[in-house]
């Protein structure tokens, strides 16, 4: 089974401000510099193995152990990747990776960008519906959201907003909603399964 391969401090650069005028050094603050939305994870289903990486709005998800070979998969995103998964949703035996993104500014809405296995020859990409679009849960939906798999779901969890709520204090229950993946006209996707409120 092929396996991802996981990778100079300048002392200098480590000196008070001070200091390093006095000898000659010119200090960048690491925070002005670091990329605070990069993320890297590295999953394992049985033999199938996924590199997730991601910086300056761009999403890269390598895949190891298809068979039809190794797959590179690259798209821009609009915001943060706040996690990743390995599941078998649809009970076929082979695994889904689910990469969640979280948008910038003050909502954090959230989307899943996610691929499917074919049987275990290649990956496909799954259709996550908007949430915003969907009329079945939208309601008082501000974005603030979450994921994660629990079994065979995809679940998201997000404050509802009451009239008059301001974006930093929603009044509202939390709304759970759990997708199931189902075999769309063109691809797989998320629908709908159930929802509930605490």
């Amino acid at each position: 089974m092929r396996r991802s391969v996981l990778a100079s401090l300048c002392l200098r650069a480590l000196l008070p401000v001070s200091v390093a005028t006095l000898c000659g050094c010119a200090v960048v603050n690491p925070d002005t510099t670091r990329d605070v939305s990069a993320f890297s994870k590295d999953l394992q289903w049985d033999d199938d193995v996924f590199e997730i990486r991601s910086s300056n709005g761009s999403l890269t998800i390598r895949t190891f152990g298809q068979d039809e070979g190794n797959e590179i998969f690259e798209r821009p995103i609009e915001g943060r990747v706040s996690g990743a998964e390995a599941a078998d949703l649809n009970h076929d035996g082979f695994p889904e990776v689910l990469v969640y993104v979280t948008s910038d500014g003050s909502g954090s809405y959230g989307t899943v960008i996610g691929y499917s296995s074919n049987n275990g020859k290649s990956m496909s990409q799954i259709y996550f519906p908007p949430t915003a679009e969907n009329s079945k849960i939208n309601q008082g939906y501000m974005g603030h959201d979450t994921f994660s798999t629990a079994e065979d779901t995809l679940v998201q969890s997000f404050p509802v907003y009451r009239p008059g709520d301001t974006n930093s204090n929603p009044t509202g229950p939390t709304r759970q909603v759990q997708y199931a993946l189902v075999e769309g006209e063109a691809s797989r996707a998320f629908a709908v399964s159930r929802t509930f409120e605490n």
